[in-house]
């Protein structure tokens, strides 16, 4: 397994920020918001990365493109939730890193036609950012913020270039 990127504490700290915009309240609160931002949109490519707003999301009938989890919630083993997905991928993605496996199952996840399931052995916090960088423009990228609600990050060409700049200050491990 390559590592492409590793997380440093420095960017650690800052990544605890939302990189789009924080819905806070409960689920039912902020899926309702979200669900305004998607009819707001012309039927955007949903991502959603972690198990419990995945799991919501499709309890709440959203049609999610690509599901990221890793069978766990606050780094505590859950039962894995059942999601409609026409295809699952499985990638190992360490703690604290973004590997060239899961970048590459990302790509793979968002060129498919149908809905996917991507089970990351280890931690998926970090795919966010492969998600945003990899998915196409005017897509929502969804994700939790523990105990605050959800963020939600419109991609746009302005976000892919923000999050480039995360990756380059992360310790860059590819061959590139």
């Amino acid at each position: 397994m390559a590592i492409s990127y590793r997380l440093t504490p420095e960017l650690r700290r800052e990544l605890k920020k939302p990189i789009g915009t924080l819905i806070q309240g409960s689920f039912d609160e902020t899926i309702k918001k979200f669900k305004d931002f998607v009819k707001k949109e012309n039927l955007p490519i949903i991502i959603s990365v972690g198990d419990i707003v995945s799991k919501n999301l499709a309890e709440n009938n959203m049609s999610v493109k690509l599901s990221i989890v890793d069978n766990k919630a606050m780094r505590e083993k859950i039962q894995p939730i059942a999601l409609k997905a026409h295809n699952t991928l499985y990638v190992t993605n360490p703690p604290g890193t973004i590997t060239e496996e899961a970048l590459a199952a990302i790509q793979k996840a968002l060129k498919h036609d149908c809905c996917v399931k991507l089970i990351v052995d280890g931690e998926e916090d970090l795919l966010t950012l492969a998600a945003v960088l990899y998915a196409p423009e005017n897509s929502f990228v969804v994700y939790g913020q523990p105990l605050e609600g959800i963020v939600v990050v419109k991609v746009t060409e302005q976000k892919k270039a923000e999050v480039t700049k995360i990756l380059k200050t992360m310790e860059n491990h590819s061959k590139n």
